[in-house]
């Protein structure tokens, strides 16, 4: 007779462990960070796939927002915007301030002036109160807008020229 337990049996159909996953690395997180802000070539200079970020309905928020990539604000916004990209401004949304972009598209309240963009289209619900400078403007019936435009004008023909006589008098 032992004076020992004889070890259990193992059983043969426990499944192996997963294997653990490797932890991301910054480092990683940086090169991909890199590939992803490569200078695209001028033939892709026309898509539209550009990355947009969201200000929802429920958010009020209060600042300036810079950059590259497309915006749309479908909340409460008050401060400049300077993308280059669009911005897209949601019916029942209100932005107060500066705009510089691409092209505009105004459903909700804009209380500011938009300089600079080569499209703005102010929608059936779009409210402007401002002055607008644009390449193109296109007006739905029922839009509102108070202040100065214009439009169709490319930067060499708006700016008057001088012309310099050598004759004395």
């Amino acid at each position: 007779m032992a004076i020992w337990k004889d070890p259990a049996p193992v059983k043969k159909d426990i499944p192996a462990p997963a294997p653990v996953a490797e932890p991301v690395l910054k480092r990683d997180l940086d090169l991909k960070t890199e590939a992803s802000s490569v200078d695209l070539p001028k033939w892709n200079s026309g898509r539209t796939d550009a990355k947009e970020s969201l200000i929802a309905a429920d958010i009020t928020i209060e600042g300036k927002i810079e950059g590259t990539g497309h915006v749309r604000i479908a909340g409460r916004f008050k401060g400049d915007v300077h993308v280059q990209g669009n911005l897209t401004i949601e019916p029942g949304a209100t932005l107060t301030g500066a705009v510089r972009a691409q092209t505009v598209v105004v459903g909700g309240q804009l209380d500011g002036n938009i300089d600079a963009a080569s499209r703005v289209e102010l929608l059936e619900s779009g409210v402007l109160n401002g002055d607008l400078k644009a390449g193109s403007l296109t007006v739905a019936a029922g839009s509102r807008m108070r202040g100065q435009v214009e439009f169709g004008w490319d930067d060499k023909a708006a700016k008057p020229r001088l012309v310099e006589s050598g004759a004395a008098s």
